[in-house]
């Protein structure tokens, strides 16, 4: 093996280290199998909607309140399920064609699969199921599962179905069991008396088969969620059910919210209460909630879920929206950390995007059209930091993403490598002037930049590169944006 093979393989070590490391259990090439695709992929849209979109952040006409999520309502007014239902169902009424807008948008915006609520907290179920009369069969004579899922694949994206565990509708559901877990008539007795939550998993794990039985390929299942008092086999028979579930979609990926444990990737209740390993079979990735992790998680794989705004489900009072600039260095600053971007939209009661979401969307699908080839199927920065941007990696490619454009028109990267050309992805003609400076390289670029979001530079690199060693890796609490 020459010199150029042995450098050239140890890039390529470097993009699958993620496959391994802290992440640990027993069917680790299956479990590389499986997230091939969505290792790739990086950037997925998110949907929470359901019967708490029609109600807006409103009850009984004034505001639940201006931040945070609204998809929460029912719990946040305390009311019990025959109140909210009858509020909330007259103001739920998708139109025809609200699936085809959403995948379009998630196309657009660049995202290669889409994730929705198939039921939330609140017990509705959007398809329609035969386990209940709470659900969109039953309520609308539709089958709102089955629209979203035919419009995601005309549009050529991978599938995913969030399911909420919790269940405030459900008779048998003993939220009692948990101190942690929330509800709208926490601390109050039973209305109906005496529950058997063992009922309840059963009823979950109908509707559950439901969902991977009657739409084809289903690619991943988001469970949400568990708490370290109540959690995997005590509340939800996990096991039992992860294996249902794998028994009908063999190739399907799940995240680690059956379980709030240690070894399935938790250290507390907290939204940024994520460790930094996981044995897989509790799950296939772990995921960050409205954080990213300021170094990644070396040998994860990990999904930080993030909202446009403050809010999972929609409301009309929430205008704390994140700028197009934030927004897409949040997806290049993930990607430059090996995690996965999964980015919330929170439609209206009749399915349409908010004005402000389409327009965020859209402003990412414009940057990732001239530099997605530096986001899909790539690999951690091998930098521990830089100071004017992120990096990531593809085989022999490096690519730079400078947020602070050099003021005397030099870019310098603190490596030493045998550049074989450097561009803009920008402007791919025209080959950038690179010179070695000790242990740094230093490009010459325009005087302006021609994204002030971010300005992207590949590097075509003959071996791997020399980091400067004196580079320090930023300080490891989570980063919140």
């Amino acid at each position: 093996m020459n010199t150029k093979t042995v450098a050239m393989a140890a890039i390529g070590a470097a993009m699958v280290a993620t496959a391994a490391g802290a992440q640990s259990g027993p069917d680790a090439a299956a479990h590389d199998a499986r997230m091939m695709w969505w290792r790739e992929a990086r950037f997925g849209m998110f949907v929470h909607w359901g019967l708490y979109s029609g109600l807006a952040g409103t009850w009984e006409g004034k505001p639940v309140g201006t931040k945070g999520g609204m998809e929460w309502i029912q719990q946040r007014v305390k009311a019990d399920t025959d109140t909210y239902a009858k509020r909330a169902i007259p103001l739920f009424k998708p139109t025809p064609g609200f699936a085809k807008e959403w995948a379009a948008l998630a196309k657009a915006a660049g995202c290669r699969y889409l994730v929705f609520t198939t039921k939330h907290h609140d017990g509705f179920a959007l398809h329609d199921s035969k386990a209940s009369d709470y659900d969109a069969g039953s309520t609308l004579n539709r089958d709102l599962v089955r629209e979203i899922v035919d419009a995601c694949r005309a549009q050529g994206l991978r599938v995913g179905f969030y399911h909420s565990v919790i269940d405030w509708h459900h008779d048998q559901y003993e939220h009692a069991k948990s101190k942690q877990l929330p509800h709208p008539l926490k601390g109050q007795p039973y209305p109906n008396g005496e529950r058997s939550h063992a009922k309840y998993v059963d009823y979950l794990h109908a509707q559950v088969n439901e969902l991977v039985s009657n739409y084809g390929t289903v690619d991943v299942l988001w469970w949400d969620y568990s708490a370290q008092d109540f959690q995997g086999d005590e509340a939800w028979r996990a096991m039992e059910l992860m294996a249902k579930v794998r028994a009908k979609q063999p190739a399907i990926i799940m995240n680690n919210r059956l379980f709030r444990s240690a070894e399935a990737g938790w250290k507390s209740m907290g939204t940024d209460g994520f460790a930094n390993s996981l044995d897989t079979k509790y799950g296939d990735f772990i995921t960050p909630e409205q954080h990213i992790p300021a170094t990644g998680m070396p040998g994860v794989d990990w999904e930080t879920c993030m909202t446009l705004n403050t809010t999972w489900g929609f409301s009309e009072h929430d205008h704390a929206w994140k700028s197009d600039e934030t927004l897409i260095r949040n997806l290049i600053d993930i990607a430059s950390k090996g995690g996965n971007y999964l980015l919330n939209i929170g439609p209206k009661g009749d399915g349409s995007v908010p004005e402000e979401s389409v327009k965020s969307m859209k402003a990412i699908g414009a940057w990732m059209k001239v530099n997605g080839e530096s986001i899909y199927a790539t690999a951690a920065s091998p930098f521990p930091t830089l100071p004017w941007g992120r990096a990531t990696q593809k085989g022999p490619a490096l690519y730079l993403h400078v947020f602070n454009w050099p003021a005397d028109g030099v870019l310098d990267v603190p490596m030493k490598a045998d550049v074989a050309k450097a561009v803009l992805l920008a402007a791919p003609g025209a080959a950038l002037d690179v010179k070695p400076d000790g242990a740094h390289l230093k490009i010459r670029v325009p005087a302006a930049a021609p994204d002030p979001v971010a300005t992207v530079i590949r590097l075509d690199l003959r071996g791997a590169p020399e980091i400067d060693p004196t580079l320090k890796p930023p300080a490891a609490a989570p980063a919140k944006h």
